[in-house]
């Protein structure tokens, strides 16, 4: 990147001094593009995410990996007008050992399934690249055994419960709330059944638990199905809706004696999903182990945080005159 800027020069003289403008050029090296990985492609998520990589300044497609439509332009896959020349391939081997050869810095995005995530984040990391993690239903056993391995290899990897700036902004409330309530159910809606219950639910469930309060205690020991089923430790009941055409959503829903506090969040499309991702293929080359949520707040911080200090500056002034 070239840096223009004026110089003036003075020229001493017996009568006056003469003033001459001088354009001088620092060449700076332009920083190389973070090249993007995607493994995965044949499901939505995965064409959005192609989408999305190759409009996100900064960041460059290196390769499209599935076990279907192999041979096919990723681009043309995700409808783009002109084709990306990146054909889908079947061998992550084969394009990591490329972009290790160019020594860029790389990120695999994973959306495949909870079998192969571990062996994927492995093969990244021997040929020095990142990972971004996004499926549902991921076992405890797998993300232990990836912490241990990526803080031994000094490797970054994010493995995101979710990537929606709603999902976050839900969990933060949540647990906001969860001080000032005994009673909590969480209810979600899906159109796949085998994702039930939800990791979104699962990890509000957890969060809420691990704040040491106890909930739902009138009912805490029951073993009828119709309640639900508890999550964690602490009583936190989670409901499941799997109806066609219901879009994909969580509620949170508190009460107290003459109250309840309902959050909702509705995901209707993937696209919302897409600037979690971007941020977190952003941070996570700079991660020496593996991370859960710190990215995800990140993100939340950086879009909202001055809504929110003046959503409660305004809050606490109105609190006060009403106290």
């Amino acid at each position: 990147m070239a840096t223009l800027y004026y110089a003036k020069t003075i020229i001493p003289s017996p009568c006056k001094k003469f003033y001459r403008k001088t354009i001088v050029a620092s060449v700076q090296p332009t920083p190389s593009a973070i090249k993007v990985v995607i493994n995965g492609i044949n499901k939505a998520i995965g064409k959005a995410a192609i989408l999305a990589v190759t409009r996100a300044r900064g960041m460059e497609l290196a390769g499209a990996i599935d076990s279907q439509l192999v041979g096919q332009d990723a681009g043309q896959i995700c409808g783009m007008e002109e084709p990306l020349e990146i054909p889908v391939l079947n061998d992550l081997t084969m394009v990591l050992g490329s972009i290790a050869q160019s020594r860029a810095t790389g990120v695999v995005v994973d959306f495949t399934e909870p079998s192969t995530v571990y062996d994927n984040v492995k093969q990244a990391a021997a040929f020095g690249l990142s990972s971004v993690v996004y499926v549902p239903k991921l076992e405890l056993g797998t993300v232990s055994a990836l912490s241990v391995f990526c803080e031994k290899a000094s490797m970054g990897c994010l493995i995101a419960p979710t990537l929606s700036i709603g999902s976050v902004l839900l969990q933060q409330a949540a647990i906001q709330a969860s001080f000032h309530y005994n009673n909590v159910e969480i209810v979600e809606s899906r159109s796949n059944p085998s994702e039930l219950p939800s990791q979104e639910a699962i990890q509000i469930a957890n969060n809420l638990s691990d704040l040491g309060q106890l909930y739902n205690r009138e009912d805490i020991s029951t073993d009828n199905p119709a309640r639900g089923q508890v999550v964690g430790e602490d009583g936190v009941r989670v409901h499941s809706l799997v109806l066609p055409g219901l879009p994909s959503g969580t509620s949170v829903h508190f009460s107290g004696p003459g109250e309840v506090y309902t959050l909702r969040h509705d995901i209707t499309n993937v696209q919302c999903l897409m600037p979690g991702l971007i941020l977190a293929i952003r941070k996570v080359v700079r991660l020496k182990v593996i991370n859960w949520q710190a990215i995800l707040f990140d993100l939340l911080f950086q879009i909202i945080k001055h809504n929110i200090l003046l959503l409660l500056q305004n809050l606490i002034y109105g609190l006060e005159k009403f106290l």
